[in-house]
């Protein structure tokens, strides 16, 4: 290294870094206030507020980095609080896999990241973004660079944005990232942490715009985890790993956005998106807390939206709240997301037909996957209370019923009456309150297992403490779209964030039309929220309780014929859901292939060391 090198730690603040710091602190703020009601009663109170300090410090020192070098140290403290926070529980074994998954599959993006800062400085002499961008685009313009070393460095440090913001291939970690507290998945996997892969592109931008084929690259990578992650979102029956899914489906059009050089647009709906999505995730909290005064402390039945069902009536203000960060997540008018995801929408059309119609059709499914979550959470009746949920055996629709699978029926009877006694037919096992893990505090110290005779047979509404912070982020899911709309007619790209954006724009050399042709908005708006109808209107006709209750399905069966075309019909719903259902076998092709064959490797080596070696 060059003896004249020298590294300066300091802060960089501009509208980028501005709209992270917002981000950050607002929803961390909403986040603790939900938390001190939500950990109130786990022994581990202290520890979580100490690991979320932690992590929103990390954030905080990560947005705010002037040079690459103070990047990288504050993006491994992320992905050491963001282990510490999702292992949160973890003398269980899921959260403790969980983590360590979460930590392996980002040291792999991490190793990249690393491999093309030093790539850069090598080329250029400099970690500082300012004087990075200056000498490579001198470089760039006097033909003085190896642009294959060049585009290999860029792909590197695309890849820790590729691992931070789970995307397609290492996107693997972030539905078993649920296993932590929902205030964690709220901060760190809707507003925060995964936008931190989002961030690194948008400040590197002007670095990524000047190479051949790494913007073609982002767009496409952005363009497969968007369809990839609403695929995977349409069959998952824990609420938090549908929003989950849900959540990297949306992170793929941000990508997608920058690949195309959208810089505003993605900014626009990181910000829309980061609210909209950190109430449906705190919306979920709030559920999970109602039904664990009748389920007890067990994930695997509280998060299951199959035992769902009716809950508008026991949590009404829960049920508005989740309603309004779902329709703003479909894009309907005039909640935030709509505004920010009609623009890219709208540029994709521009950019490549191809990338539009898959861009345009995931709308709809991210409709479709989002009303199924709300409508199995909210409408009919309570279902862990029903005795038998999908009706007659028979039923030829049984595929696309809330089950998916019929021999689910078997293990699911859960609620008989002997003796005038209500007795719940879980599994052998009991399962008591750990009080190392959770305990909710009066409602739910008398709930020590399945067997007795419970104080509380329905869910009940969550504290003022945890519905304030639901409230302020539904506001903010109400107003924050108007950020991105021109109010001012003869002025029409002064809107707020145009004139906030200005200085990273004219960065980028990104030139403004003169003016809005209107027409053309309301006819991309009409494509795109009709397609969102559409998804909206399938949800509901297949989830949607008919006459509230799961008798049967002779009302959608009517429409379909039976016979030979109908079993191959079932084949391939059946197919279609194991597929999403089981995340795309991509989890499972990891472990046999990679996991396996280390494993395999570490065994001949361990036994060539002792046998061969030793003797």
């Amino acid at each position: 290294i060059n003896n004249d090198l020298s590294l300066d730690f300091g802060y960089l603040i501009d509208p980028l870094t501005s709209i992270m710091s917002m981000l950050i602190t607002t929803v961390g703020i909403m986040v603790l206030i939900y938390s001190d009601n939500y950990m109130a009663y786990d022994q581990g109170y202290l520890r979580f507020f100490a690991y979320m300090s932690f992590f929103s410090t990390s954030m905080l020192g990560l947005v705010t980095s002037s040079n690459l070098i103070q990047i990288y140290i504050f993006w491994e403290l992320v992905g050491t609080s963001s282990y510490l926070l999702i292992g949160f529980w973890f003398t269980r074994p899921l959260a403790a896999n969980a983590c360590q998954k979460a930590f392996v599959t980002n040291r792999v993006g991490d190793f990249g990241l690393l491999l093309g800062i030093l790539g850069f400085a090598w080329i250029t002499g400099s970690f500082a973004f300012r004087d990075l961008f200056e000498i490579f685009n001198n470089l760039i313009y006097n033909n003085e660079v190896d642009f294959p070393f060049v585009t290999l460095c860029a792909a590197l440090l695309f890849a820790g944005a590729v691992a931070k913001s789970a995307k397609v291939p290492l996107h693997v970690w972030l539905p078993d990232a649920m296993e932590g507290p929902t205030p964690i998945s709220a901060l760190i996997h809707a507003a925060t942490m995964v936008a931190a892969g989002i961030f690194l592109v948008a400040r590197l931008l002007p670095l990524f715009i000047v190479i051949p084929y790494i913007m073609y690259f982002i767009s496409v990578v952005g363009l497969i985890t968007v369809l990839l992650g609403a695929t995977l979102a349409l069959a998952q029956k824990d609420i938090k790993r549908g929003l989950a899914c849900s959540t990297m489906s949306q992170l793929g059009y941000m990508m997608l956005a920058l690949g195309m050089g959208s810089y505003r647009s993605a900014l626009f709906h990181l910000i829309t998106h980061a609210y909209s999505k950190a109430l449906l995730f705190l919306g979920s909290g709030s559920i999970i807390h109602s039904m664990e005064t009748i389920v007890g402390y067990s994930p695997d039945k509280s998060q299951n939206m199959v035992l769902m069902g009716g809950l508008t009536k026991h949590v009404p203000i829960t049920k508005i709240s989740f309603l309004v960060g779902t329709l703003s997540l479909c894009g309907i008018p005039p909640l935030a997301c709509f505004w920010s995801k009609d623009e890219i929408l709208t540029e994709s059309w521009l950019y490549s037909p191809i990338f539009a119609i898959i861009a345009w059709a995931t709308a709809g499914l991210t409709a479709f996957y989002m009303f199924r979550i709300y409508l199995l959470t909210f409408e009919g009746h309570l279902n862990i209370h029903f005795q038998n949920y999908s009706g007659k055996q028979n039923t030829s629709l049984y595929s696309i019923s809330l089950w998916g699978k019929k021999k689910s029926n078997k293990n699911f009877c859960l609620r008989s009456k002997n003796n005038n006694k209500s007795s719940f037919l879980f599994p052998k096992t009991k399962y008591p309150i750990d009080k190392k893990k959770r305990n909710r505090g009066q409602p739910l110290i008398n709930i020590v297992h399945f067997d007795n005779k419970m104080p509380y047979s329905y869910p009940y509404e969550s504290d003022n403490t945890m519905l304030f912070p639901l409230l302020v982020l539904v506001l903010f899911t109400l107003v924050v779209g108007s950020l991105g709309i021109p109010f001012n007619q003869d002025q029409p790209n002064l809107d707020i964030l145009t004139k906030w954006l200005a200085p990273s724009i004219n960065l980028l050399h990104q030139k403004s039309n003169e003016s809005i042709d209107w027409y053309e908005f309301f006819k991309d708006a009409f494509f795109s929220v009709s397609i969102a109808y559409f998804g909206i209107f399938l949800a509901s006709f297949l989830y949607k309780p008919i006459y509230s209750s799961f008798k049967n399905f002779d009302l959608i069966n009517s429409f379909v014929k039976t016979g030979h075309k109908r079993s191959l019909w079932d084949k391939i719903i059946n197919g279609m859901y194991d597929w999403s259902y089981n995340r795309a076998y991509i989890d499972t092709f990891y472990t046999t292939s990679f996991t396996g064959a280390i494993r395999g490797l570490a065994q001949l080596t361990h036994f060539f060391d002792r046998r061969v070696i030793d003797g």
